[in-house]
């Protein structure tokens, strides 16, 4: 049975968790989860686009400085999920303004990507 989105995501936070993990990793701890996804009804949406949720903003940041990135955002998919139009446009400009943005299809894939940018050497630019 394929993993959720959800589900994917949560593989990703409890891989983070693990001592061993986070004891060669500790930047890990600032690792979260935009929520700006899921269901809602018509009225708590409209309160949350007014507190500036918008469409399209990635699902993970880790805000830890790397080889001339600010940080890294994660747009996280399931295996046949594709990135929207609006994700793509985040992507692009977060880039723009000098972070690393990945889609990365299933949790290992986001693994893969997490393990490479905190191996790169060096902080932020600037």
């Amino acid at each position: 049975m394929a993993l959720t989105e959800a589900q994917h995501q949560a593989n990703i936070i409890k891989w983070s968790q693990q001592p061993s993990v986070r004891g060669k990793w500790p930047e890990l701890a600032l690792l979260h989860h935009i929520p700006n996804g899921g269901t809602r009804d018509a009225v708590e949406g409209k309160h949350l686009k007014q507190q500036g949720v918008k469409a399209g903003v990635p699902d993970l940041c880790l805000p830890v400085a790397r080889g001339g990135y600010h940080g890294l955002y994660i747009e996280l998919k399931t295996e046949k999920g594709r990135a929207s139009d609006a994700q793509k446009w985040w992507g692009g400009q977060l880039m723009d303004q000098g972070y690393f943005w990945e889609v990365c299809h299933g949790w290992e894939s986001a693994v893969r990507v997490l393990e490479w940018y905190l191996s790169i050497r060096g902080g932020g630019s600037g």
